[in-house]
């Protein structure tokens, strides 16, 4: 058998974006289309075929270390967004505010797929999503420009919502409207994922 399996779930590309500048802004500027080459998305402020280590692999590397960059790419879920903007209690959240690379719809659950699955486009480009993408502050004053005071209910709202980081597995080219297909690892899940010992 396989290690990655196809699965019958397809997502359809709403969104591409690229953070050119995080320091300046989060927001992403739309795009028709990008290039992913191994080190990401050309002129994304996260690409990059490495990384300094942040907040979120503290218990591995000491901050400021290179390491792999598996977060090239942040891909959030249509139907998602839908579910943290009715807890914000606002009509839309757009992808753009939260720097998000991709937004795509039709997987549901979508922020849970498992670590290392891939999400392939027509013409080969492959993505391996890393894990989910835990909720920040950083999207509160974006939020805030669009619709002053809503940032602040963003980082609860969007607790297993985020959607995903990801790195480029193979390269090529991804579209808006384009349908990328899902593929899933094969084996079981760790029957220790709690956590307890054995």
């Amino acid at each position: 058998m396989p290690a990655l399996v196809p699965t019958d779930f397809v997502a359809r590309v709403t969104w591409i974006g690229r953070v050119t500048d995080r320091e300046a802004a989060l927001p992403s500027d739309a795009m028709e289309e990008a290039f992913l080459s191994f080190a990401g998305i050309a002129g994304e402020a996260h690409g990059g075929l490495t990384r300094p280590s942040c907040s979120r692999v503290v218990s591995q590397h000491p901050r400021g270390t290179e390491i792999r960059n598996v977060r090239q790419v942040s891909i959030v879920s249509v139907e998602e967004l839908a579910e943290i903007a009715a807890e914000m209690g606002v009509g839309a959240l757009h992808p753009r505010l939260l720097g998000a690379s991709l937004a795509i719809e039709g997987i549901p659950d979508f922020t849970h797929v498992p670590p290392s699955s891939r999400l392939q486009g027509p013409d080969g480009a492959t993505l391996v999503i890393d894990m989910e993408n835990q909720p920040c502050h950083l999207p509160a004053k974006p939020i805030d420009d669009e619709g002053p005071g809503n940032g602040r209910a963003f980082k609860a709202a969007a607790k297993g919502r985020r959607g995903v980081t990801a790195w480029v597995e193979r390269e090529g080219t991804l579209r808006l409207g384009e349908v990328l297909r899902l593929h899933v690892p094969s084996q079981p899940a760790w029957r220790h994922a709690s956590g307890s010992a054995a």
